[in-house]
Formats: C-alpha cells, sequence, structure tokens
C-alpha cells in the first residue's frame, strides 16, 4: 500500500509515469492489451465507420496535445524524458537521444514527462538547470497551457475548414424540403422531392418554417394552389397541387412536406474565420458550465438512482461521445463529425485547465501560487505534499464520473 501511495503521488505531481526502465512482464502484457485495442478499432471500422472516424479524431487531439506540451518544453530549454500515447504498460519503445518515445496498451490518453514538475521530482543536479520548476513563471505557463492552447488551434482549424469548404449550418432564407410524406403526401404525388426549395405557395413568399406552415393553413383541403420551387440549380419551376387533408385534423390543410430554412451555406474564408472565433467563444461559455456540472458528484448520484434523467446533467465518457458522433457522421457525414470534435476540443480543453491536481490547470495554479510567494532574488516553491490529498479526492471523483458515465453510455446510449 505504502508503495502504491508514493508511486501514485509521484506520478501525480509529474503528470505522467516517472519509471524510466522497462518491466519484460509489463511490456509483454501491455503488447497483448494493445493487441487487443487494435481489434476493438478494427471491429469499430467495420461496425460503423463514422464512430471509428471519430475515435481517431479524438486520439490525434490528444496527440496533438502533447505535442503543444512537448514543443514548448523542448523550446524553453526544459528536458523531457518521454512522449508516449496512451496509460498502463509499454507495447512499443525507441529512445531517441534524451527522450523515450512510445505506446502504451490502455489509449485513455497521453503524457509527456518532463523533469522536475515540482518539488518532490527528484532530478540529478546536473539537470536542474533544466527543471520545470527551475524556469521563470512566463515560461512554466506557457509549457503548462500549451496543451489547452493546442486544443483552441485544433477547434479554430476545424471550425474554420468546415465553414470554408462545407458551410455552417444556419439560416439560408429558403425554405427547402427536408422532409416527404411520399405515401400520402400531394406534394410528393406532384413530383416534389428532398431539397427542392420552396420559394412561393399561391404567390406568397416563403422563407422559413413558419412562413410554410402560415402558407398551407391559409388554405382549406381540396384547395388547389400553385407551388413556386427550385430543384438545385435548375430554372424555377411551378406546381398545382390540390391540398390534401391532415392525418391528425381533417378539417386542416396538408402538403405532405417539412420544409426549412436551415441548411449549410459556404462561407468566404474571412467571415469563417470570424464564425469561427465567435464560436469557440460560445462553446467556451458553454464548456465552463459544463465543467461545473460534470464535478457535481450529485448528478451522477441522481442519475445512476433514476432521479434524473436529464440529458443536461448527465455525465458521459467517451463511449457516449463517440456514439453521438456516430449518429451525426450518418446524418452530416464528414463535416458534422469535425465540427463535433471541435465543440470537444473546446471542452476538453477547458476541462483541462480546472485549478486542481491531477489537471494542467493544477500545475498552472502551483505556478502562479509559487509566483505570488516569491521574492526578488528568492523563488518561492510550494510542498506538493500537502496537494496530494485533495488531487486524491479529485481523482476518485473523476473515477466516479467515469464509472458513471461508462454505465449510462451502455445502458442508455446516447446514439
Amino acid at each position: 500500500m505504502s508503495n502504491f501511495y508514493h508511486r501514485f503521488r509521484a506520478e501525480m505531481a509529474a503528470g505522467g509515469a516517472v519509471e524510466e526502465t522497462e518491466d519484460p512482464q509489463a511490456t509483454r502484457s501491455g503488447a497483448f492489451t494493445g493487441l487487443v485495442m487494435v481489434g476493438l478499432l478494427v471491429w469499430l471500422a467495420f461496425s460503423n465507420i463514422w464512430t471509428f472516424v471519430f475515435v481517431v479524431g479524438l486520439l490525434v487531439s490528444v496527440f496533438l496535445h502533447e505535442v503543444g506540451h512537448f514543443s514548448t518544453a523542448r523550446w524553453t530549454g526544459m528536458k523531457a524524458t518521454q512522449f508516449f500515447m496512451g496509460f498502463g504498460p509499454r507495447v512499443w519503445s525507441r529512445t531517441k537521444g534524451e527522450v523515450e518515445y512510445g505506446v502504451r496498451a490502455l489509449p485513455l490518453g497521453a503524457f509527456v514527462r518532463i523533469i522536475g514538475m515540482n518539488n518532490i521530482d527528484e532530478v540529478e543536479p546536473a539537470d536542474e538547470p533544466r527543471a520545470y520548476r527551475a524556469q521563470s513563471y512566463p515560461k512554466r505557463m506557457l509549457v503548462i497551457t500549451a496543451g489547452s492552447l493546442m486544443h483552441m488551434i485544433i477547434a479554430f482549424v476545424l471550425f474554420f475548414g468546415v465553414y470554408a469548404t462545407a458551410g455552417r449550418e444556419q439560416s439560408t432564407g429558403t425554405a427547402a424540403i427536408r422532409g416527404l410524406d411520399t405515401e400520402a403526401g400531394p406534394a410528393a404525388a406532384a413530383g416534389l422531392r428532398i431539397d427542392d426549395k420552396i420559394l412561393a405557395i399561391d404567390g406568397q413568399k416563403l422563407t422559413n418554417y413558419d412562413s410554410v406552415v402560415a402558407a398551407i393553413t391559409s388554405h382549406n383541403p381540396g384547395d388547389n394552389v400553385v407551388v413556386t420551387y427550385q430543384r438545385g440549380e435548375q430554372p424555377i419551376d411551378t406546381a398545382r397541387i390540390t391540398l390534401g387533408q391532415h392525418p391528425t385534423d381533417a378539417n386542416r390543410a396538408y402538403l405532405g412536406v417539412w420544409a426549412d430554412d436551415w441548411g449549410w451555406k459556404q462561407l468566404n474564408p474571412v467571415v469563417a474565420a470570424g464564425r469561427a472565433v465567435t464560436d469557440i467563444g460560445d462553446t467556451v461559455v458553454g464548456s465552463v458550465r459544463g465543467v461545473v456540472t460534470a464535478m457535481n458528484p450529485m448528478n451522477s448520484i441522481r442519475h445512476l438512482t433514476g432521479e434524473d434523467e436529464s440529458l443536461e446533467t448527465r455525465p458521459t465518457t467517451v463511449v457516449g461521445v463517440s456514439q453521438v458522433g456516430g449518429s451525426i457522421g450518418e446524418s452530416d457525414g464528414l463535416k458534422g463529425i469535425l465540427l463535433l470534435l471541435a465543440s470537444v476540443n473546446v471542452f476538453v480543453g477547458i476541462f483541462n485547465m480546472f485549478p486542481l491536481l491531477p489537471f494542467d490547470g493544477g500545475h498552472a495554479a502551483i505556478a502562479t501560487y509559487e509566483r505570488i510567494r516569491s521574492r526578488k532574488g528568492t523563488k518561492y516553491h510550494a510542498d506538493i505534499n500537502k496537494m496530494v490529498p485533495v488531487a486524491t479526492v479529485v481523482v476518485g471523483l473523476l473515477g466516479l464520473l467515469l464509472i458513471t458515465g461508462l454505465w449510462l453510455d451502455i445502458t442508455q446510449p446516447l446514439g
């Protein structure tokens, strides 16, 4: 138990694994677990390609998060000794220079090992000048926030890329057919199709869902109306249609379409960049609320006991988010997946800056506290031992969120 505590304390403080030598038994175990994980990914690719694409996107995001830490650490002169994808026993590793690069068995994250993260992280005397704790406050803040900054960069690239190529889902100013009653609908019988733009009914201009409903309900069943529409880039056409009776109300006119102005509209690069920034800002605000909700253990308890079924307070895991990703991919394709990834990156970037260990925000808070307590010529170092109990509680809370979210994602899928 004592060995476990000391190892837990060391890894909590260092932000990753602290052992520098391979355990052959652990490596064999890691290789087996790694093969199982690869098998699961292959199964996922055949089961739901969109969920697979989303999961790969998450893994790439995690990798780039650590690239942010690693590249800024090297740039500021700090010594990084490990760069691993995954946690648990090693699957594969190779040392190049002073850095061990590798893959571990469980694809639950990644880590970069930077020496001297705090006062209990033992460092060789010759390496002390390159330790994290020996650097200036701006350098430490740059390195520790680089992961979250990378998530924001990823989000901007994804938002901008989709908006400038595939478009942004917003009002188009034209009511397009999104749903069509092909069995009993007068519109389908007259030859209208999904994605046709309905411009007017009997000369009454249509721009959105409400205007379509108003134009139809202003008539009676059996009335003949002229529907003006456009199909793709073809010339504007008209169709004379006899309105039917609504399936749930015989006194209400029925055209048999669901038409809305909400659709994908491509933006020019300047507008796309501006929209990307504003949407990141909106997502940040929502993510702050989400972090507060996620860190409230009562929400997990209420969902486990069935007292709360609200999606807004429900804890979830990468399993649940991937389920959503699969559904979005089936409806909106790659652009939908990329936009979901952008939003997830913003949330992870905000969540990661929660000001307690083991989050990067905890290290940032410690660096800020040390800067406040330091005096000219004397650098103050916080005692990490006093923070380990609180960090242990945070890890326990994260474990509760993981177990609850995973149980709900399996028993009550989101997708």
